[in-house]
C-alpha cells in the first residue's frame, strides 16, 4: 500500500440508519416507477426503429456516386465509394496536419488521484463503524480531476483547468464521387488509426510555444521537461486520423448531397459505414445494433427496479439489524423477494409494451410473464406445506 495515505472512522448510530433508510425510500420509488417508463420506452423505441429499417430496406436503391440523377431527389439511396477530402486537416495549436478525413487530438494530464477502500462492521444495537482507506498516487488522466474535492485535498493540489483539450478536427468539403457529405453524415466517420508524431514536427510545436515539448517513443507529443520523470501538469498528446478510403452510405439523396430519410409516423435512416457494404448488409448491422440496444435498456430498466426495491425494503433489514445476524437474514430474504418481485413485472412491461404495438408477440410474452408468477406462488406454497410445524 502507498505510504501517501490516511485512514477515518465514522460510525452511524441504529437511528441514524433508520432515518437514512426512511430518505433511501424515496429514492427507491423514483427508480421503481422510472424502471416501468424506461422499460415500454424502449420496446416502442425497438419496434418503430425495426419497423423504419423493414420500410427502408424495401424502398432503398442502389445508385452510382459519379452520377448524381435529379429523380432520385427524395428518395432513400445506397451507395458505395472512396471518401476524400480536396485538403488537408490540421490542429493550428501545434501544427499537425494529416492527410486525411478527421484529425483527432487526444489529451492526457499528470495529476494525482485518489483511491478509497472502505469495510463496514455491523455492530450490535444496530449501529455500524465504517473504515475507510483513502490512498494518494499521481498518474494520467483524459479527464481533469477536481482535487478540491478530496479528503485530504492538502498537499495533493492539481491545476484546475487543462492547458489544451481532446478535439476532433473535420476537413472541409468531404466527398463520395460527385456528393459531398453533410455534417451528420461525417460526424459518422470513425476509422481511425495512428498518426505518430514526428521530432521536427515537436520541435516547431515547442518553438512556436516557448516551452519544453518533444516527440517520445511511439510518437507521442510530451508536453513537459522530462518524459521519464513526469511532473505534475505534464501532458502527454496522441493523434488519431481517419484516413480517405471506401465507405458506404444509406440516405435520403438531396441533389448532390444527403440528409435523414424520414419514415413517416416512426424514424429516420441516415447510416455511414468504413468498407464497401451492400445495402442488405447495412441494414442487417443496423439491426443487430437495434437488437442490442434493446436488451441492454431492458436490463437497465430491470435493474433499476431491482434496486428500487431493495432500497425500498432496505428499512426491514435496517429494523432487525439491532441483532447483526438478524439483519442479515432478513437483509437476504428482502433481497431474494425484490428480485422475485422485479423479474416478472419486468417481463409484464415489456410484454403489455408489445401488445400495444404488436398484439401477435405481446400476447404470448404476457401469458409467459403471467405463467412465471403463478409457478412462483406455487413453489412457495409447495415449500410452505413442507416445512415442519412446531409441537
Amino acid at each position: 500500500m502507498s505510504n501517501d495515505s490516511f485512514t477515518t472512522t465514522t460510525s452511524q448510530s441504529w437511528f441514524s440508519r433508520i432515518g437514512s433508510a426512511i430518505s433511501g425510500i424515496l429514492f427507491g420509488v423514483v427508480l421503481f416507477l422510472g424502471s416501468f417508463l424506461l422499460l415500454a420506452w424502449n420496446e416502442g423505441r425497438a419496434i418503430h426503429r425495426a419497423k423504419t429499417l423493414d420500410i427502408g430496406a424495401k424502398q432503398v436503391i442502389s445508385i452510382s456516386p459519379d452520377a448524381p440523377v435529379a429523380e432520385n431527389d427524395g428518395k432513400l439511396v445506397h451507395l458505395t465509394g472512396t471518401a476524400e477530402a480536396p485538403e488537408e486537416v490540421t490542429d493550428e495549436v501545434f501544427g499537425i496536419t494529416a492527410s486525411a478525413l478527421k484529425l483527432r487530438r487526444d489529451v492526457e494530464m499528470y495529476q494525482w488521484k485518489e483511491e478509497s477502500k472502505s469495510e463496514t462492521k455491523k455492530k450490535l444495537g444496530g449501529g455500524e463503524e465504517t473504515t475507510t482507506t483513502y490512498t494518494y498516487s499521481k498518474g494520467w488522466s483524459s479527464s481533469l480531476i477536481d482535487s478540491s474535492k478530496f479528503q485530504k485535498p492538502d498537499g495533493h493540489t492539481n491545476p484546475e483547468s487543462l492547458p489544451v483539450e481532446s478535439e476532433t478536427f473535420t476537413a472541409e468539403g468531404i466527398h463520395v464521387g460527385k456528393f459531398e457529405l453533410p455534417e451528420s453524415l461525417t460526424g459518422l466517420i470513425s476509422n481511425f488509426v495512428s498518426r505518430p508524431v514526428t521530432k521536427a514536427e515537436a520541435q516547431a510545436a515547442a518553438k512556436a510555444h516557448s516551452t519544453d515539448i518533444e516527440a517520445t517513443t511511439g510518437g507521442l507529443l510530451y508536453v513537459g521537461a522530462n518524459p521519464q520523470q513526469p511532473a505534475l501538469g505534464d501532458l502527454r498528446i496522441t493523434f488519431q486520423m481517419a484516413p480517405s478510403g471506401p465507405v458506404s452510405i444509406i440516405a435520403g439523396q438531396i441533389g448532390e448531397t444527403f440528409e435523414p430519410f424520414t419514415v413517416k409516423n416512426l424514424g429516420s435512416i441516415e447510416l455511414l459505414k468504413s468498407g464497401t457494404l451492400s445495402a442488405d448488409a447495412m441494414f442487417q448491422q443496423e439491426k443487430e445494433g437495434n437488437a442490442m440496444l434493446t436488451w441492454i435498456l431492458r436490463l437497465v430498466g430491470f435493474l433499476m427496479m431491482l434496486f428500487g426495491l431493495l432500497m425500498i425494503a432496505n428499512i426491514f433489514s435496517v429494523l432487525a439489524s439491532v441483532v447483526p445476524f438478524f439483519g442479515d437474514i432478513v437483509g437476504a430474504g428482502t433481497g431474494l423477494l425484490s428480485f422475485a418481485i422485479a423479474l416478472p413485472l419486468t417481463l409484464v412491461t415489456i410484454a403489455l409494451a408489445w401488445v400495444a404495438y404488436r398484439p401477435l408477440i405481446g400476447i404470448p410474452l404476457l401469458l409467459a410473464a403471467a405463467g412465471s408468477v403463478v409457478f412462483g406462488i406455487m413453489k412457495l406454497a409447495k415449500s410452505r406445506k413442507k416445512a415442519p410445524v412446531a409441537a
